[in-house]
């Protein structure tokens, strides 16, 4: 079976995304301060239209206008994570860190004075989360571990507080699915219990009663439904979310994804809808075109389609002038995008 690259790199990277990048409220109510609901709502809806500019903007005068919460500081981190993710720019980790260590500290601070306030306990699960990313980021698997459960566990607080917290079913469901689909050899254990289907049932009840956005919630089920070769659930799904949101790149992957395991042509269109939204990009760099054109490739060459597929290797290894990012990004790629075309030059041959 042949497994994408933008399968493996978009699979590992939502699911740490969707572990760690869970910002905006999915609670029935919304912040109770009103400037600061509206702030939030602003910024979470220009981070899902792509807007990453308005949004760190918007952020950042959440933070200028209450540097007290820790808020403005972790959302603002998810915009540069969203935007470096779509755009395959590399991440100033240090930096970003810095920023969530100083929101972890807030939220604890805020915590001791009022216990009770579910916001501040979301907000410490968020920069807890956020830190266990940087931590894997940087191959500090302990502390990325032990940042992550404590993570969750912040999330369990808020449903102790508030069980229709439903944001914090979106990450406990996500957590639940990954943690037992990557333990599962381990399920003749009698102190392992899988919990793919309860997670899924979180993710479920989340989508239901999410008020803010339920995009994240809606976006790991998909990735879920891929993972169980669930095709036509998440062709749904994904179909649906694009019906609120068009021409968002985080949806239209997972339909591309999908239509691979139900059509192959179909799926080849979507990757080229995908390709030409990055090139109306001024400035971007040109890791998403190699990669998307070496997936077309795959996806061609799977479907017979020989000749087409050796126009796409040859197009992806005609493109110089790469940056130095580029080249160490892309080096193992293109090795793999040479090996393919010296495979379909020798089938073409016979």
């Amino acid at each position: 079976m042949l497994v994408t690259e933008h399968s493996l790199r978009y699979k590992f990277s939502l699911i740490l995304l969707f572990l760690f990048f869970l910002f905006g409220n999915a609670f029935p109510q919304r912040y109770p301060i009103p400037v600061i609901d509206s702030l939030i709502d602003s910024g979470i809806t220009k981070i899902i239209n792509q807007d990453y500019f308005g949004a760190k903007c918007t952020f950042e005068n959440l933070n200028h206008r209450f540097p007290g919460l820790p808020a403005g500081k972790i959302f603002k981190v998810a915009a540069d994570i969203a935007r470096a993710f779509d755009y395959s720019e590399s991440i100033d980790s240090d930096s970003m860190a810095e920023q969530l260590d100083e929101a972890q500290k807030q939220a604890k601070a805020l915590i001791e004075r009022n216990p009770n306030n579910i916001w501040y306990q979301y907000f410490l699960a968020l920069a807890e989360g956020y830190l266990a990313y940087f931590n894997g980021l940087k191959g500090s698997w302990f502390p990325a571990l032990n940042k992550g459960l404590g993570s969750v566990s912040d999330f369990d607080n808020c449903l102790n507080l508030n069980s229709e917290f439903y944001e914090a079913y979106t990450a406990i469901g996500t957590y639940k699915y990954w943690r037992s689909r990557k333990m599962e050899f381990l399920d003749w254990l009698p102190f392992i219990k899988n919990e793919e289907e309860s997670g899924i049932k979180d993710l479920k009840l989340s989508i239901e009663h999410s008020s803010y956005h339920r995009y994240l919630a809606v976006n790991s089920l998909l990735w879920i439904y891929i993972d169980r070769k669930q095709y036509k659930d998440a062709k749904e799904l994904a179909e649906k979310a694009l019906s609120e949101y068009p021409d968002v790149r985080l949806f239209l992957f997972g339909l591309a994804r999908a239509y691979e395991g139900i059509n192959l042509t179909k799926s080849i269109i979507l990757y080229f809808e995908i390709l030409n939204s990055y090139q109306n990009i001024k400035g971007i760099n040109r890791c998403n075109e190699i990669t998307l054109k070496h997936i077309i490739a795959q996806l061609y060459n799977r479907n017979g389609e020989k000749e087409k597929a050796l126009n796409e290797c040859n197009e992806i290894l005609t493109i110089n002038n790469l940056s130095e990012y580029e080249k160490n990004k892309m080096d193992e790629r293109l090795d793999r995008v040479k090996q393919l075309k010296k495979e379909l030059l020798k089938e073409l041959s016979k």
